[in-house]
């Protein structure tokens, strides 16, 4: 065995790789990995899964669930992350579907100006969706106030309650 070896270094793989375009935008630099797998390929691909778990990090923790605010330990802190698994592939089922139903738009916005991509994760349609089911709930009697006082809007307020019952029915 080599010193290096037992002070914890082992053999690894240096992966580079440059993507000239990646959607319509120049990158700036390339990507230099280092890594324990034997193909460029297997590298890359393991790199851009890297980005979707740092999605569900940050859902789970200040984007959604607020794991570290609760300071949970040892038996708590098992079942907390048990509960946000579960509750977390819930939300990400109904915001898929709610995605594939055409219901995003009434949930969130689908882009903004100025931005490339979509701007709310399947995670977080499916939780605030089903948060918006419940203001709109508790603000009923209010809402349908404002609509009598709009009638020119009323096919706009009532496509977002249909929007309203489909997201609820897919719950």
């Amino acid at each position: 065995m080599s010193p290096l070896q037992q002070k914890g270094f082992a053999n690894f793989n240096l992966a580079g790789y440059y993507k000239r375009k990646y959607r319509g935008v120049v990158e700036p630099a390339g990507w230099f990995l280092l890594t324990n797998l034997d193909s460029l390929k297997d590298a890359i691909k393991a790199f851009k899964l890297r980005s979707g778990i740092e999605a569900m990090f940050k859902d789970c923790k200040t984007g959604g669930y607020n794991l570290e605010s609760t300071y949970a330990d040892g038996q708590r802190l098992i079942a907390l992350i048990l509960l946000i698994a579960i509750a977390y592939t819930c939300a990400i089922l109904v915001g898929r579907n709610s995605r594939s139903s055409g219901l995003q738009k009434y949930v969130g916005r689908l882009k903004e100006l100025q931005r490339l991509h979509r701007r709310h994760s399947a995670f977080w349609i499916g939780l605030y969706g089903q948060l918006w089911v419940g203001a709109m709930e508790f603000w009923a009697d209010l809402a349908h106030e404002l609509m009598r006082l709009k009638p020119s809007k009323l096919p706009y307020f009532q496509q977002g309650l249909r929007a309203m019952t489909l997201i609820q029915s897919a719950l």
